[in-house]
C-alpha cells in the first residue's frame, strides 16, 4: 500500500514539472499559451534555465504580453550577463514600440556579444539609420552584408545611408545590388533613378522612373523626375510629364515648370 502511495506522490510529483522539449514543441506549433505553462514549470524546477527562459520570452513576444517577456530578458541577462539573443530581444521589442534609441542601445549590446549575428548586425544598422547616425549604419550594415549577400534588404537600407551621406556612387551601387536579388523593388528603383539623374546619366534614370510609374502610375514624383529626364536627352514630351506632376502637387515638378516656358 505505501509503495502504490508512493508512486502515485512521485507521479503527482513528476506531472507538476514541465520538460524544456515539450515546451520547444509547443513553442514551434504556435501553441504559446502551453509553451508558457511548460516552461513554466520547467523554471520551478530550475529557476536559471537560460534556454527556458529564452523561449518563454519570445512566447510572450508572440502573444504580444511585452512587459513579460521583457522581464525574462532580463532575468536572462542577470544569471548570464553574455547572452546576446536576450539583449536583441529588448531591442526588437523597443524597435517595435518605435523607440529606436532604446532599441539601437540593447541592439549594440547584443551586438557586442555576438558580432557574427546577422539579424542582430541588421536591425541595429536600421536602428542607427532611424537615429540619423548614417555612417554608424553604413558599417554595421556592411558587416550584416558579408554575413549574409544574398538579402535584398541589406543592399537597400545601405544605399539610404549612404545617400544621407553624400557618398553617391556607392548608394547606387547599393541600390543596384539590391534591385539585382529583388527586382520588384519599386522603391530601390526610384532613389536609383534620382541618383542617376543627379549623376547626369538621364537616359538610365529615365528608365528606372519609367519602371517604376509601370507599378504605380500614381507616383506624381517618378512622373516629375521622368519629365526632367526627357528634357535633359531632347525629349520634349518631358513637359508633359512635369505640368501634370505640378498639377497634381509636385513641389520638384512646380519647381521645374520654368524648363517648359
Amino acid at each position: 500500500m505505501r509503495s502504490i502511495f508512493a508512486i502515485l506522490l512521485l507521479v503527482i510529483f513528476v506531472s507538476c514539472f514541465g520538460s524544456f522539449s515539450e515546451g520547444e514543441r509547443y513553442f514551434h506549433q504556435a501553441d504559446y499559451e502551453s509553451a508558457i505553462s511548460e516552461f513554466s514549470k520547467t523554471l520551478f524546477l530550475n529557476v536559471t534555465d537560460v534556454k527556458s527562459l529564452h523561449l518563454r520570452a519570445r512566447s510572450y513576444e508572440e502573444l504580444e504580453e511585452f512587459d513579460k517577456a521583457v522581464e525574462d530578458y532580463k532575468t536572462i541577462i542577470h544569471y548570464d550577463p553574455t547572452y546576446a539573443q536576450a539583449y536583441a530581444g529588448i531591442g526588437k521589442l523597443f524597435w517595435k514600440r518605435e523607440d529606436y534609441k532604446n532599441a539601437q542601445k540593447y541592439l549594440l549590446l547584443a551586438a557586442k556579444e555576438d558580432g557574427k549575428d546577422y539579424e542582430i548586425l541588421f536591425l541595429l544598422g536600421r536602428a542607427m539609420l532611424m537615429n540619423e547616425e548614417y555612417r554608424s549604419a553604413d558599417e554595421f550594415l556592411q558587416l550584416a552584408k558579408e554575413l549574409n549577400p544574398k538579402d535584398s534588404r541589406v543592399y537597400f537600407y545601405q544605399g539610404m545611408a549612404r545617400s544621407q551621406i553624400g557618398d553617391i556612387l556607392g548608394a547606387a551601387g547599393s541600390f543596384t545590388m539590391c534591385l539585382r536579388h529583388d527586382p520588384e523593388n519599386t522603391t530601390a528603383k526610384y532613389n536609383r533613378g534620382l541618383i542617376l539623374l543627379l549623376l547626369g546619366n538621364s537616359d538610365w534614370a529615365l528608365e528606372d522612373f519609367e519602371d517604376v510609374l509601370k507599378a504605380n502610375p500614381n507616383h506624381i514624383e517618378a512622373m516629375a523626375r521622368r519629365g526632367n529626364a526627357k528634357l535633359d536627352i531632347n525629349d520634349p514630351t518631358g513637359c508633359k510629364d512635369i505640368r501634370e506632376a505640378a498639377k497634381k502637387g509636385s513641389v520638384y515638378a512646380q519647381m521645374n515648370l520654368g524648363r517648359c516656358e
